[in-house]
């Protein structure tokens, strides 16, 4: 940043002046080139190493995926999936959020892709991730299971005033799409057969496990099926980094006090 300062002060100071300082034009050529360098990001002798599960905030000098989120929003189910995929995920300023509506999380990949609503950036990672170990029914599976977590989950676990503002949740009372979840979840670990976790699981878990840390006098005990489904994702190593320890602590908490059945963990897509 010295170097840029002395070179926008060179580059606005008279040239007469400059010649009586004795200060060259190759020597105007070297800063330019520099600060060329600087900005081209071939410069890199004193970048720090980074952790590959930890995201970091985005610079003008880093490309990949960069996150446009905050921690108190629905961003860091993004997060979770990154996470969850191996993918190394940047956060970015929300000054220049490039959500067209201003919302977040949006996501940006290399600078000119951008993805908002938080299905279709899970659906974008699990793209961007390559998992060969998935079939076409699978992945038709997952594509369904986010979409019906925005489309028909979203309504259940969040009642919404005309303005949008969340006043109450509707699982505070019986509802059968998650009676039928319930059932669904009694013979299986997770979500889509046979492929272990998946973003599948990112997009409904996040939203039953939203429940609680907004509402938590919801008791989710009549879905036994459903706790120890919420227990088991909440309790994943990659969600306490995307939301938080405590966060998770607390939900682990809340969960096993409701019951549900215990079921070995899988392992992300049977693959990790």
């Amino acid at each position: 940043f010295a170097l840029l300062r002395l070179l926008l002060e060179l580059t606005h100071t008279d040239i007469t002046f400059q010649n009586h300082c004795g200060i060259h034009w190759k020597m105007m050529n070297l800063l330019i080139l520099l600060a060329t360098a600087l900005f081209s990001g071939e410069i890199y002798a004193f970048q720090p190493a980074r952790s590959h599960n930890v995201a970091r905030m985005s610079t003008s000098l880093q490309m990949g995926l960069t996150l446009y989120g905050s921690q108190g929003s629905r961003s860091p189910l993004v997060n979770w999936a990154a996470y969850e995929l191996g993918l190394e995920i940047n956060m970015g300023d929300l000054a220049k959020n490039p959500h067209p509506f201003g919302q977040i999380p949006c996501l940006m990949d290399d600078g000119d892709v951008t993805v908002f609503e938080s299905g279709a950036i899970l659906l974008y990672l699990l793209n961007k991730a390559k998992i060969d170990d998935l079939n076409e029914k699978q992945k038709a599976s997952i594509t369904s299971w986010v979409s019906w977590a925005n489309a028909s989950l979203d309504p259940i676990c969040f009642l919404e005033t005309p303005e949008g503002k969340v006043y109450d949740t509707g699982l505070k009372k019986p509802n059968r799409r998650i009676e039928t979840l319930d059932k669904l979840l009694a013979d299986r670990d997770y979500l889509v057969e046979d492929a272990g976790f998946t973003v599948a699981d990112v997009a409904i878990a996040s939203y039953l496990l939203y429940v609680p840390q907004f509402f938590p006098d919801v008791d989710f005990s009549r879905w036994p099926n459903v706790v120890r489904y919420m227990k088991d994702c909440a309790s994943r190593t990659a969600y306490g980094d995307a939301f938080g320890t405590q966060v998770q602590g607390f939900l682990v908490n809340s969960l096993n006090e409701m019951g549900g059945n215990e079921k070995e963990e899988k392992k992300l897509f049977g693959i990790f």
